[in-house]
């Protein structure tokens, strides 16, 4: 376990060659893939969303296909299709960017909402069904999803099934001063996003190492306590009242699987409240639905997060 957990401290190093002052999606992506869970990258253009992915599937030697996200972008586009093949006489099944380890759904709100359903099953049965058959998804399966959270032009709001599918929500900032001047000063001295051989970014870990980690994460502990305070968290987003809908079950679940996630990269073999409240933003904010008056008072899901984690009682 010490091993694995240096060869992911070792991720965020080579990481770090191409991405400068994102730690915090760093570190969200790797608790993802820990937990097997989904992510919403959310920033403005520009802030390395995807060279952020990009990276990360390299270091971590995985299988990784793009999908740009399009209002004519079809279901099958991303799940794959059964065509006629003209030399065989029969139909077969060719698959679609979505067999892969780590998908990239660049922009998916840019897509209608039945194309945006084509990655319900994907995402939460690890399997894609066409033509009456079922097939499987390769393992791990991620899928990181990006947005833009200014331009709502041609776009599609995601509906709560679907972000209810996203483990985390990670909001990527622009970076400060110090931070842009790092970035800046690479691309001065010949850095190439598009080439992160000449950056120096190598594998760290294979699929199979990744496999053996999480297979260790579900074994951290989580006592009666803890989970009763994740099961109080979620039931006062349902009794705010500025939320029209609060956290679903799917959403408890979440908030104990990256948690333990959370816990073993810290080196621990159980929960606590302290890993709980540090993952109860990413793991909510999504699924929290406000009502109408409250948005128009400017009030935010992380407003009421706060809000709700100083007043629950915190098991000792």
């Amino acid at each position: 376990m010490s091993e694995l957990r240096q060869a992911f401290g070792r991720v965020r190093t080579e990481v770090a060659k191409s991405v400068v002052g994102q730690d915090g999606a760093v570190t969200g992506l790797l608790i993802a893939l820990l937990a097997q869970g989904h992510v919403l990258l959310e920033g403005v253009p520009g802030v390395a969303k995807t060279l952020l992915v990009r990276t990360l599937s390299r270091t971590l030697s995985l299988d990784t296909k793009r999908v740009q996200f399009t209002p004519d972008l079809m279901p099958g586009d991303v799940t794959g299709s059964v065509v006629y093949d003209a030399k065989l006489g029969e139909f077969e099944f060719r698959e679609g960017p979505v067999f892969t380890n780590l998908l990239l759904a660049d922009e998916i709100n840019r897509t209608p909402p039945k194309t945006q359903s084509s990655l319900l099953e994907a995402m939460e049965e690890r399997q894609v069904t066409a033509d009456g058959q079922t097939r499987p998804l390769p393992s791990p399966f991620l899928v990181a999803a990006t947005q833009n959270p200014i331009e709502y032009e041609g776009t599609y709001t995601l509906p709560e099934a679907q972000l209810d599918r996203f483990l985390l929500k990670l909001v990527l900032q622009v970076p400060d001063r110090d931070t842009e001047f790092q970035v800046l000063y690479r691309h001065a001295g010949g850095f190439n996003p598009r080439n992160l051989d000449a950056a120096g970014v190598t594998p760290v870990l294979g699929p199979a190492e990744l496999q053996a980690a999480q297979a260790e994460v579900v074994r951290v502990g989580a006592s009666p306590d803890v989970l009763a305070y994740i099961v109080d968290l979620a039931r006062a987003t349902r009794e705010s009242p500025s939320v029209r809908l609060g956290v679903s079950p799917r959403g408890t679940t979440a908030l104990l699987a990256a948690s333990k996630a959370w816990a073993w990269l810290n080196g621990l073999d159980a929960i606590t409240p302290d890993h709980v409240q540090a993952m109860a933003l990413p793991v909510l904010r999504h699924r929290l639905a406000l009502r109408p008056e409250a948005e128009l008072e400017g009030v935010s899901a992380d407003t009421i997060l706060t809000s709700i984690l100083q007043q629950v009682r915190v098991p000792i």
